[in-house]
């Protein structure tokens, strides 16, 4: 299914999920940038299709420009309290073709934002905290592209 936002639609979805993997670092760094730059009544939430466990990377590369996810732990879909939401944006094959099952009966827009995986990358501490801030600077671009500006909202206003 097409996001409106990548048709030219003025809407901004009210509530937007962010789904990956495990919820341990694409869709959890998604939430924590989106939260940060869109609206404060926009409702945001992250998920993964199978259960995480907590990357402290995620947490470094956030803290360098100024976000943290607190005490947020990674969650799947079936851990989520809401369940309604007007736009799911997946960042992995898998969380994507578990969007397109899960609503398929719904009225739900469904995007994949093609987002690599940074753990795939090895090296020194450095060299993976560079593929880590590539997937993070790769999101915050994404979502201002594609959920702030399209809706005529500055940058400098969030």
């Amino acid at each position: 299914m097409e996001l409106a936002a990548d048709v030219g639609d003025a809407k901004r979805p009210g509530a937007i999920l962010f789904m990956c993997g495990l919820n341990a670092i694409r869709s959890p760094m998604a939430e924590a940038i989106a939260r940060s730059i869109l609206p404060a009544n926009t409702y945001i939430r992250s998920a993964g299709v199978r259960a995480g466990e907590r990357d402290p990377f995620v947490d470094v590369v956030l803290n360098e420009i100024g976000l943290s996810l607190g005490r947020r732990q990674p969650q799947t879909l079936e851990e989520l309290e809401d369940d309604y939401f007007d736009l799911i944006i997946t960042l992995s094959p898998q969380a994507h073709h578990a969007a397109l099952e899960l609503t398929r009966s719904n009225a739900i827009d469904v995007v994949y934002w093609p987002t690599m995986d940074p753990t795939v990358v090895s090296g020194t501490r450095e060299q993976i905290l560079d593929s880590y801030r590539e997937v993070r600077d790769h999101l915050a671009g994404l979502i201002e592209s594609r959920l702030l500006k399209r809706n005529g909202i500055a940058a400098q206003s969030a």
